[in-house]
């Protein structure tokens, strides 16, 4: 078995590619212990003197999503692939903002999300504590983006530039080889395209 964490923000492009084809992967079979780690990248864009935007209600609409996300991983965790797939097609596919509970809801409902359980959860804001307790472990490993890899305490972060075709085995071997990369050659510290490929 694989074990490694991921971190995700539904804003960005290269964590939704990577995340899709871990989604993929895992929904054909693969072998991987994933520890899905939500990570705001509002938290780096704040004023110094600003509180931390998990801890700040205006805050709220730009992490929604994430606070979705990180409620049904914890109290429904048999629909948040579904869930985390959706989110991250509906943002990038479909162009939803993800920053009100109705544009979210329409995302989940279909996929059998109790959403009422959901706004019970949000209504304590115990999902905006988890998302801060989440980014202040992976300050540890100075991460600054997503995607990041933690493989054997040794965080990593990925830009991979296409999202999944329908073959499972292919994103399978994807992050198989990306995870193994990490795990025996730590001394490999950046390998970069010069240019993007065409």
């Amino acid at each position: 078995m694989i074990s490694f964490q991921l971190s995700y923000d539904y804003r960005c492009p290269f964590a939704k590619n990577i995340h899709l084809h871990v989604v993929k992967a895992l929904r054909t079979g693969a072998d991987f212990d994933v520890t899905f780690i939500p990570w705001t990248m509002g938290q780096g864009h704040k004023a110094a003197t600003a509180p931390d935007v998990w801890d700040d209600p205006t805050q709220d609409s730009a992490n929604l999503a994430l606070a979705v996300s990180i409620s049904v991983r914890d109290h429904q965790p048999e629909y948040f692939l579904d869930a985390h797939d959706a989110l991250f097609r509906a943002r990038h596919e479909g162009g939803i903002r993800l920053s009100t509970l109705e544009q979210i809801d329409g995302v989940l409902a279909p996929l059998g999300v109790d959403l009422d359980r959901v706004r019970e959860d949000l209504a304590t804001r115990r999902p905006f504590e988890v998302l801060g307790e989440h980014f202040r472990s992976m300050q540890r490993y100075e991460a600054f983006g997503v995607p990041t890899f933690v493989v054997n305490d040794d965080a990593t972060f990925v830009r991979y530039m296409k999202p999944p075709t329908e073959d499972g085995a292919h994103s399978t071997a994807i992050i198989s080889a990306l995870v193994t990369l990490m795990a025996e050659q730590a001394d490999l510290n950046e390998f970069k395209h010069t240019k993007v490929p065409l």
